[in-house]
């Protein structure tokens, strides 16, 4: 799968996973409203259009959050961000390098991918050195 990262304009290479096909397949064949539209993903409802652009997702993550019995209730934005800083998280939590995170995350620079490390203070604290005399 090859596409245009939107934060950086960087074609992107991935490997399309098969559960993310058949997926995929099985939205185009039974679950995507009949259009002549250019467009994968389109509104669910009528009049048909492309999906819109920004933070469209943001209600269909709290939907998710909801069926799951997740209180959603938080302050925190929850949407597409809040996966991205989970992903990061994880990926921290894994040990992957941080360039490659920002690969993933489509950031420009590491500095912009830094903010994610506050989020690994434990691994952080298993590298801090005692003070001699303590504190």
């Amino acid at each position: 799968m090859t596409f245009s990262q939107s934060k950086t304009g960087q074609i992107i290479h991935l490997p399309l996973l098969k559960d993310v096909g058949w997926a995929l397949i099985d939205y185009l064949k039974h679950g995507r409203p009949a259009s002549d539209l250019p467009y994968v993903f389109l509104s669910l409802n009528a009049p048909y259009t492309k999906l819109a652009e920004g933070n469209c997702f943001y209600h269909i993550i709290h939907r998710c959050l909801s069926l799951a019995h997740i209180d959603a209730s938080f302050k925190q934005k929850v949407g597409l961000h809040s996966l991205r800083h989970t992903l990061a998280s994880a990926l921290l939590e894994n040990r992957t390098p941080l360039p490659v995170i920002s690969g993933i995350l489509g950031h420009a620079s590491v500095e912009t991918t830094s903010v994610y490390l506050k989020t690994a203070e434990r691994d952080l604290r298993e590298c801090s050195l005692s003070i001699p005399g303590g504190i």
